[in-house]
């Protein structure tokens, strides 16, 4: 099973957490976040964000998600990054986040496709209702 780590602005990785599980109807295994505020110091994030990973990797790799790319969360992120072992996405969402969780019993590369279509996927443009 891929891990899947969350690195993002504040508590919106546990809310994200929490969502799926409402979706999913139960809290994943294997699903942590880190969350970055404005008092935090990224040097100091960066050890407890690569012991998750650690605890995380199960044997078939890691699915680092963040929020913004550019952002302290998405550099703290990319510095996790092992290709092959563990993998990066920028841009998570809820529908993201469910494909990850839905496919992560598949190799790390056809997660990172699948969790790329939801994000991609699940923006659409609503139409009214009559």
């Amino acid at each position: 099973m891929v891990g899947i780590l969350i690195v993002s602005h504040g508590a919106f990785g546990e809310s994200l957490i929490h969502c799926a599980s409402h979706v999913l109807g139960k809290r994943p295994l294997f699903v942590r976040q880190v969350g970055v505020t404005v008092h935090d110091d990224p040097e100091a994030l960066l050890p407890v964000a690569q012991g998750l990973v650690r605890e995380l990797d199960q044997g078939q790799g890691v699915l680092v998600l963040t929020d913004i790319c550019g952002a302290t969360p998405s550099n703290l992120a990319t510095r996790l990054l092992v290709p092959g072992r563990v993998e990066g996405i920028a841009g998570v969402s809820l529908p993201m986040l469910v494909r990850a969780l839905t496919y992560r019993e598949q190799p790390l590369d056809a997660v990172v496709s699948k969790a790329l279509s939801g994000g991609t996927e699940g923006v659409v443009r609503l139409n009214p209702t009559s």
